[in-house]
């Protein structure tokens, strides 16, 4: 398999050949919280309602007592006059899947249409508990605190009604799909080492508490159900999920019981239809894969030609990150647009085939970042879906056979223009607070996969991937932080970077740097260049002769405290004197004349994200006869 080293050739022709040696350690550094639910639920499918119990074991493994816990309950935000609702209202740019002839989708719904989740009862550890719904966070008064290293269960009842589908989760969706069940339960809030995460429901983003699930649903037996976890009762269930050749017991009545397990993951998603066409398919030394998807002839083929991209997806994501640690994935037609979960993804179905397999590819790439990794997305969403979207464009490249030359121009050109709008915030900035969805996206989705491609240019694109791996190997299970990587970085690449983690996520500084005066010193070349914008870099300079020659020079940033290797080994290189970032000009010599060069350039890759390119390129003049 092709690996990162492939994927930039092209930059500049013949320039760069990469090496990746990957090495992956365990690391034991977080302390975290642990759960294990046990949920049986019953659903009406002619009405939508459903209830259901909760046994819930809450293992306080912080150094602190916990005298409250909090539940979400997402299904309240899908109600006129909630918090996402008003939000939807007051932002300039509110999302179109949730609007309708200029209204919020939210702001229409009836009482038969709503979302809900009300608790029936609550104890702890038998006794019952005070608790207050407080939109979209149940607010619970424990009887006893929770001692460090402390164990208690709660038992819980609780009724829902599945909203009409709006945004991921819901019912009815355009496509079809009867039943799209994200975000669909009472869950614990996350309680890490900076406390509560409660937060409410009002855009995008999700923090969870890893642990073991174990989930009966009970429904209409023509319904075929996929989602999370491993199936326990395949062979009264039925749906494509029994062992070939065996015979399905006969189940009495009109509903069946899905039992499912998961263990050591920090959500639940199921999805379910009557006219889903349920496909497996087994990877060698790898995942079963299921697909579940309407029985519609407009999407059938794609459907099937989507199933070995997959497969050659999970073999990319395995090779470049790590192996995917469970033994199912479900790929299913649902929600809106596309949306992660634990073992499975939702997604549109009704798409062009390279669609349909693009939003798969982010979507399965989040198994690793968000369902493995798990940063906080509420706090660090740029580490979620920046991350995503480096690793999709690259494996698409290679699986759709792209051979775009810079697998992340989109994510650079969305950059800029974020940049030039002046609407920009800091990547530190809440993923509720952003001021439009528009520099939300850009900055979560855009800026965050150029914190990666540029972070290969500045330590080595064999270093980035080594990185990624051991990233991956040390902190997965672990909710790791935004330092918890660019330590990884530095390990791996043996520079300091906390001026690239600092400038690039927690300011909106740019990086803006150019060729000033290139002039002739007797028999050779003074280069002049200046650092015009307030973020530091180290500058590759390729310099391109007459003769067709080329080599390259390398000024290091001296707060880096290291340099990288040659990224272009085929040419020579001159490391040149470290550059001051408070030195806003810096020159240096070319031993050769300046009628002999023909141009140069500052970061002939162009990963660096310069916000002006144009002061990148010096030329010789030319003169024509």
């Amino acid at each position: 398999m092709k690996h990162y080293k492939g994927l930039l050739v092209g930059l500049i022709v013949a320039l760069i050949g990469l090496t990746s040696t990957l090495e992956a350690q365990s690391n034991t550094t977080y302390w975290q919280q642990h759960v294990d639910y046990t949920m049986d639920v019953t659903m009406d499918v002619k009405n939508y309602q459903f209830s259901g119990t909760q046994k819930l074991v809450y293992t306080n493994n912080s150094p602190d007592e916990l005298s409250r816990v909090f539940y979400h309950l997402y299904f309240n935000a899908f109600q006129p006059g909630s918090e996402m609702d008003m939000r939807l209202q007051s932002i300039p740019d509110p999302d179109g899947r949730m609007m309708h002839e200029g209204k919020s989708r939210i702001s229409t719904l009836t009482p038969e249409e709503i979302g809900y989740l009300r608790i029936s009862s609550l104890s702890q550890d038998g006794q019952p508990l005070t608790y207050k719904e407080e939109g979209t966070i149940l607010v619970v008064q424990l009887n006893k605190p929770i001692p460090a290293g402390g164990k208690v269960t709660f038992d819980m009842s609780f009724k829902g009604q599945v909203p009409l589908q709006i945004r991921r989760s819901g019912r009815n969706s355009e496509e079809g799909v009867a039943l799209s069940m994200s975000q669909w339960y009472p869950k614990m809030a996350e309680f890490d080492f900076e406390g509560w995460h409660a937060d409410p429901y009002i855009a995008r983003e999700f923090h969870g508490v890893w642990g073991d699930y174990d989930v009966k649903i009970t429904l209409d037996k023509k319904y075929t159900l996929g989602g999370t976890g491993y199936l326990q009762n395949s062979q009264e269930v039925g749906h494509g999920y029994e062992t070939p050749g065996s015979k399905v017991k006969k189940v009495k009545g009109k509903t069946l019981t899905w039992h499912f397990k998961a263990p050591q993951v920090h959500d639940f998603m199921w999805a379910a239809d009557p006219d889903y066409i349920h496909d497996t398919v087994q990877m060698e030394n790898g995942p079963t894969l299921h697909f579940l998807y309407k029985n519609d002839k407009e999407i059938l083929e794609n459907w099937k030609k989507l199933q070995p991209k997959t497969m050659e997806a999970m073999e990319f994501f395995n090779n470049n990150l790590g192996e995917y640690p469970y033994d199912q994935y479900s790929v299913i037609q649902g929600g809106d647009g596309g949306m992660e979960y634990a073992m499975g993804t939702l997604i549109t179905g009704g798409r062009k085939l390279g669609s349909l397999v693009g939003v798969m590819v982010h979507e399965l790439a989040h198994s690793w970042f968000q369902q493995v990794l798990a940063t906080n997305e509420t706090k660090h969403e740029w580490m979620d879906e920046g991350f995503t979207s480096f690793i999709s464009s690259l494996c698409m490249n290679q699986i759709m056979d792209q051979e775009k030359v810079n697998p992340f121009e989109g994510s650079y050109n969305g950059y800029y223009k974020l940049v030039e709008s002046g609407k920009e915030l800091p990547q530190t900035t809440h993923a509720d607070r952003y001021d439009l969805n528009f520099s939300y996206g850009i900055a979560a989705y855009s800026k965050g996969a150029i914190f990666l491609s540029q972070l290969g240019y500045v330590i080595g694109q064999d270093k980035l991937m080594e990185t990624l791996r051991k990233y991956y190997a040390d902190f997965k299970f672990t909710h790791p932080t935004p330092n918890d990587f660019i330590r990884t970085a530095e390990k791996v690449a043996n520079m300091e970077l906390n001026w690239y983690l600092t400038d690039w996520t927690q300011t909106t500084n740019t990086i803006d740097y150019g060729i000033k005066e290139v002039v002739a010193v007797g028999e050779k070349t003074k280069v002049s260049m200046e650092r015009i914008a307030s973020m530091p870099m180290p500058l590759d300079i390729l310099v391109i002769y007459n003769d067709g020659t080329q080599e390259t020079y390398y000024a290091p940033l001296r707060m880096m405290y290291g340099e990288k290797d040659n990224p272009y080994p085929s040419l020579k290189r001159t490391v040149l004197p470290d550059w001051p970032w408070a030195y806003a000009n810096y020159d240096f010599e070319i031993n050769k004349p300046l009628n002999s060069i023909k141009a140069i350039v500052l970061d002939p890759s162009q990963l660096m994200a310069d916000v002006n390119l144009e002061n990148n390129f010096w030329q010789a003049n030319q003169t024509s006869e």
